[in-house]
């Protein structure tokens, strides 16, 4: 069953305005299923597919004589002397909407067009599904927390149950895991991880020993929603700095995890320059970390690091798929006072908390005051994303903002 997905029409909108367009995340996530349903009429090659691509790497010239286009080319950083030709062919042709590529392996694939296809090409990211797709949602604006988008959200979407969110971020928002409710959750991840070993991590960089890197990939699961500590995560499993740097690089480049920056401004003395780690579905990192049910995690440990991860997620999903990147960071100074997420838009930064609560308060928000101290800094709405059900003020300027509102 093919859940519509909303990057669809950044899609053909790129398509409308550059020779090539370019889908980028991690495996699973549906970028080859998405160009299947909305682009039929184009042919289709995978270079996941041995011959196909060995055939790519050795006769790149006679390759599109075979294939020419408007052609679908998927996982195609496994053949970057393609890039030379599909610029070729876009100059002679001086047509929109090609080539179509999609790929897992952000960097190697990025290198490659950056040198050849720049100017040429439209570039998109891509997530899991997120809520508003899984609950058939066509709102598809970017979150920004102030009081027109949360009005006009307010109106156009469903309140959720607190256990039905545990279940989904437990479960998390994998395409095949969402649309076949009967798979078996453990098992499905578990060949994940052994198939992401296996091609890209083996691909991307000389790992000498999977079994560590599958503990460096578990480690960074428990960190999800905290500040990356390279020599703790280095000294826990025994491996050099520069080897825990390469390995975060990794699964950076391969959609498995987002770094989010902090925010530094010279009025602002002794921040942290540290960024924060999150792992893109929250179904992987709830395997890894071992947390077996929705219920064992809802009151565990992890909750409130597992539901920022969840929040963060959606935000981007919101952006990536209006095919738009947003500009987000955190804040944390060197004496601790911390805001989880800014925002920023039109130079307005819309400062928020993220709590498990649904009953938040006044204290979740007294951090927001750094902002309003700094002069030369428009501060905008913003609130507390939680597990409310409704849309409430908190303050004059700030609201209570469930979670269904993103």
């Amino acid at each position: 069953m093919y859940i519509k997905r909303h990057l669809e029409e950044a899609v053909l909108k790129r398509a409308e305005a550059r020779g090539a367009v370019v889908i980028t995340g991690a495996r699973q996530v549906g970028k080859t299923t998405l160009l299947e349903n909305i682009i039929p009429h184009v042919q289709k090659v995978t270079l996941d597919h041995i011959p196909t691509r060995i055939s790519a790497l050795n006769e790149a010239s006679a390759f599109f004589s075979l294939n020419p286009p408007p052609l679908f080319i998927d996982e195609v950083q496994y053949a970057p002397d393609l890039f030379s030709y599909i610029k070729i062919e876009i100059d002679k042709a001086k047509k929109k909407g090609m080539f179509f590529l999609t790929g897992s392996q952000k960097y190697q694939l990025m290198l490659n067009v950056s040198e050849s296809l720049a100017g040429r090409v439209g570039i998109l990211d891509m997530l899991g599904l997120s809520m508003r797709e899984i609950n058939g949602d066509s709102f598809n604006k970017p979150f920004i927390p102030n009081i027109d988008y949360l009005m006009t959200r307010n109106k156009s979407s469903s309140k959720h149950d607190i256990n039905i969110i545990w279940q989904k971020i437990h479960r998390g928002f994998m395409p095949e895991l969402v649309a076949n409710p009967g798979m078996d959750w453990e098992e499905f991840y578990s060949d994940y991880i052994k198939s992401y070993l296996e091609r890209d991590v083996r691909a991307l960089a000389q790992v000498g020993d999977e079994g560590d890197f599958l503990k460096f990939m578990t480690v960074c699961a428990t960190m999800t929603g905290q500040m990356l500590n390279l020599s703790s995560i280095s000294r826990d499993i025994g491996i050099s700095q520069p080897t825990a740097k390469r390995w975060l690089s990794i699964l950076e480049t391969s959609g498995v995890i987002y770094l989010l920056k902090p925010y530094s401004n010279n009025l602002l003395k002794r921040t942290i320059k540290t960024p924060k780690l999150y792992f893109l579905d929250t179904g992987l990192a709830s395997y890894l970390s071992m947390w077996i049910t929705p219920d064992t995690l809802r009151v565990g440990a992890m909750n409130g690091q597992m539901f920022e991860t969840f929040v963060i997620c959606e935000i981007l999903k919101s952006y990536y798929n209006a095919g738009k990147t947003p500009n987000m960071y955190y804040l944390r100074t060197a004496s601790g006072q911390e805001v989880d997420i800014l925002l920023c838009q039109d130079n307005v930064y819309y400062p928020l908390e993220c709590k498990v609560s649904a009953e938040p308060s006044l204290r979740d928000i007294k951090h927001f005051q750094i902002l309003e101290e700094l002069s030369g800094i428009n501060v905008g709405e913003g609130g507390v994303i939680c597990m409310a059900q409704d849309l409430l003020p908190l303050s004059q300027k700030h609201k209570i903002i469930p979670v269904w509102a993103i």
